[in-house]
This record gives structure tokens, sequence and C-alpha cells, in this order.
């Protein structure tokens, strides 16, 4: 995994970040961790602030990352993207041209949507952290909305954020009928909440590429074989070799 996460591993990794409490709890993987439903806040912000913070306030900007910039230079530019933990804006990409699906890790809002505001999270994850002793945080941690009182939630897309998808589309909107490159980045045939609609708006779009970047798994659909490019191997790799083509 380049960038993003693997949900699924009981891994080094893992055990390392969370073996304390995978013996308390059981849980096993990151996704357990994040939808596990825990018995208080604090041990919920617990878990949570100690995720984000190793894999967001810790983060810095990858050769993959710095790499991806270079290439798209000063070019109009939106990405889509499945990731929940803000590598792209934490790296310099324009949070208003990242479309986060499935919601982000850096913005928090109220759990009862009494208005629609986005917070900052980052900032209360930190002291979340710092705070958090075998996987509790103290109460008075807890974020909270400033207009209701309710306890905050991470934002995950449900419904989501305004403005994002008018941006979106916005974007397809001007781009229309113009060149356009596709390019996707570490998605497999599974991943069809981005696949199936990244497809399709090659097969659309009479100027457009689709290149996919893939390490051992590459599926393009026979619709859109004519205008299609299939890179099999490591993102870092190939990405690194675009940009040297490039310069």
């Amino acid at each position: 995994m380049t960038e993003g996460l693997h949900l699924f591993a009981d891994n080094q990794a893992f055990e390392e970040l969370f073996g304390d409490l995978k013996r308390k709890y059981g849980i096993r993987n990151i996704l357990q961790a994040v939808f596990t439903n825990w018995p208080t806040e604090e041990e919920k912000w617990g878990v949570l602030s100690r995720l984000i913070q190793h894999y967001s306030g810790e983060y810095q900007e990858t050769e993959v990352m710095a790499d991806l910039k270079s290439i798209v230079g000063d070019k109009p530019y939106f990405v889509v993207t499945s990731n929940a933990e803000g590598h792209f804006e934490l790296s310099g990409f324009e949070s208003d041209k990242v479309y986060e699906v499935e919601g982000n890790w850096l913005e928090m809002r109220c759990s009862r949507l009494c208005h629609d505001t986005m917070y900052p999270a980052l900032e209360a994850i930190q002291k979340m952290a710092a705070a958090e002793t075998d996987g509790k945080i103290p109460s008075e941690l807890i974020p909270r909305c400033p207009k209701c009182g309710a306890v905050m939630t991470m934002y995950n897309a449900e419904p989501l954020k305004p403005g994002m998808e008018q941006a979106w589309h916005q974007f397809l909107e001007a781009y229309h009928n113009k060149n356009l490159v596709i390019l996707e980045l570490g998605i497999g045939w599974r991943n069809q909440l981005i696949k199936a609609p990244l497809m399709g708006l090659a097969e659309r779009e009479p100027n457009a590429v689709y290149i996919t970047i893939n390490l051992g798994e590459i599926y393009i659909a026979d619709s859109i074989v004519n205008k299609s490019y299939g890179l099999d191997g490591y993102l870092s790799d190939i990405l690194r070799d675009i940009k040297k083509e490039m310069e």
C-alpha cells in the first residue's frame, strides 16, 4: 500500500500501533478499530486519536506525492479518492479539489448534523493523542459541537460536505470534450466506487486518455481499451519514471 492504509491487515504495523488494544479488545485490523461500537466516547476517541495521529498527524510528504504534484504541475486537476487519511491535502493539494468519497480524518462535524459546518480536526486529535492512556482519553477532551453540545464525529461523507459533489461536476462540465487525462492510481477492479465512474468518464469523453497504474492487477473495460494504458508495477517507480520523462 503506497499511500493508503491496509485496512484489513493484522500485520506488524498494526501490532506496533495497536498491539495493547488488540489484546485488550480483540480488534484485528484498522477497519475494526474505526468501526467497533466502543462502549464509551473516551475509548472511541482514544483509539481514533492514536490512529489518526500516527497516519495523519505525523505524516511527512512522500516521494510518491512529490512526484505526483510535479506531474500535475500547474495543470487543472481534480482528485477523487477513497482514502480518508488526508495525505493529498497534507502534501499540498488544494482541499476544494480533493473529493474524498468516504470522508476524511482531517475534519469533523456535529454528530446530530444540527448544522453543516465542517471543523478542522487535527489539532484536537493531537491533544487527545498526547493525553491518551491505555486506549482512553480524558472526558474533557471529547470533542463537542459548539452549537448544540453533541459529540462531534469524523467526516464520513454521509452526507457529503456542502459543495463537494457540485465542485466535481463543475470540473467535469468545464473540461467536457477537451483533452483529459484520467490517472488512476492503485485501484483494483474490486474498488468499483472509484474505478467504475472513472472508466465511465473515459468512455463518455471523446478526448480522454485513461491510465491505470496498479501492482499485479490491471483491469480495463473493453469499451475503452483503445484509449487506455495499463501499467503494472510499483506506483513509486512508475511515477518517478513519468516525472523524469516529463522533465
